[in-house]
């Protein structure tokens, strides 16, 4: 996290934030306004916190932090994203969620009024799935409830080998793929895979949990997730992602698959369309309070072609929720729209931390505290599960 409002005058605020303006690229932007307030932090030494006491030179200070972060994210969102039109309300449930059927049954593939086939050649079963989630509006209450319906889809890549994408070598991808499944289904990785041809494959059942997210966490307006393994459906596109590639890793047969893939599981599960993201959207590591501990789909995500919002820009819940932080690898693995998010959830913890009156530190404390406490009140459930 950083704090936008520590340069020592407002004369030298304005000074950095014209030099941050003439910089075109966003990681090199960010670096940049990182080793100003670094500067600024220790250019006056002695001196109080902005956040403390009420005298005009500290309210000054927090309103030009204010005004500092959103130039920030104006410029990052000007400079990385296309423009986005203003979200509406949401949508009603007929509109939310395709309306996607089974159309016939063999024992080895299922046909759906989409087109969606579904093989079964490599299906296998798990652990039943059930598991805690924890009401976004409980504030500290951490007793959740129990729950054995999918919230939402971790999209993911392989990162196994992959041959080129040409004609002679249609037998090595062949191989491959079957490789990649039958590795899948010895470990319960993933529920569905969806092969370089474009075929989809049903790994885990959908009743079971699958090891595809491992620490992980997500929220939408209503639950918390934590370790997405029960509560999130994992797909898994055989690729291999790119990390700050503006390319995407899979072909146009892979995306359709995943587009007709996704609408059925969203129809026959009523899965909300914001609970449809990536894995490194979702991923942390909680020994280090980091993000992106997995970086598949940290960039390039086709969620349009997919029929779904483009989820990169929602402000990541670790850090919002948890005061998760991320370090400069991360940062330069995210594409514009993940970078997007991250700046928005900083928004949202910074204004937090200021309306408490306190320093993000001790608030990004605080809520790495509450995730602690979350992650006991969880495994305690665990261990007397009904």
């Amino acid at each position: 996290m950083y704090d936008y409002g520590q340069f020592p005058s407002q004369e030298v605020a304005c000074q950095v934030m014209r030099r941050a303006g003439r910089i075109g690229d966003s990681v090199r932007r960010l670096k940049f306004l990182r080793r100003a307030m670094a500067r600024g932090r220790t250019s006056a030494p002695g001196r109080t916190s902005f956040w403390s006491g009420s005298s005009a030179r500290g309210i000054r200070r927090t309103v030009l932090g204010v005004v500092l972060f959103f130039a920030l994210v104006r410029s990052v969102s000007d400079a990385g994203s296309p423009p986005r039109s203003p979200r509406t309300s949401p949508p009603s449930p007929a509109q939310e969620f395709p309306k996607v059927w089974l159309v016939e049954q063999t024992a080895g593939l299922e046909l759906y009024s989409n087109g969606l086939r579904i093989e079964n050649e490599f299906r296998t079963s798990s652990r039943p799935r059930l598991y805690r989630a924890f009401a976004r509006a409980g504030g500290g209450d951490l007793r959740g409830r129990w729950r054995a319906d999918p919230a939402g889809i971790v999209f993911h890549t392989s990162e196994s080998e992959l041959a080129a994408f040409e004609p002679d070598q249609t037998g090595q991808l062949k191989r491959q793929g079957l490789g990649l499944l039958a590795y899948a289904r010895a470990h319960g990785l993933y529920h569905f895979v969806i092969d370089r041809f474009g075929r989809v494959y049903r790994v885990v059942e959908e009743t079971d949990s699958a090891d595809h997210a491992g620490q992980s966490v997500w929220a939408d307006p209503e639950w918390i997730y934590l370790n997405l393994n029960a509560s999130f459906l994992g797909v898994c596109f055989e690729a291999q992602s790119r990390p700050g590639a503006g390319s995407r890793p899979v072909n146009s047969t892979q995306v359709y698959s995943g587009k007709v893939l996704a609408e059925m599981l969203r129809s026959q599960y009523w899965i909300p369309a914001e609970n449809c993201v990536t894995h490194a959207q979702v991923s942390v590591n909680a020994r280090n309070f980091r993000i992106g501990y997995h970086t598949d789909w940290a960039a390039s995500f086709p969620f349009r072609e997919l029929g779904l919002p483009d989820n990169y820009d929602q402000p990541l819940p670790s850090l919002g929720l948890f005061g998760f932080s991320y370090d400069p690898r991360f940062l330069e693995s995210a594409g514009p729209g993940l970078r997007a998010g991250l700046l928005r959830a900083e928004e949202q913890i910074w204004l937090e931390a200021a309306a408490r009156g306190v320093t993000l530190e001790r608030y990004r404390a605080a809520l790495n505290q509450r995730y602690r406490a979350a992650l006991e009140a969880r495994a305690a459930a665990e261990e007397n599960k009904p």
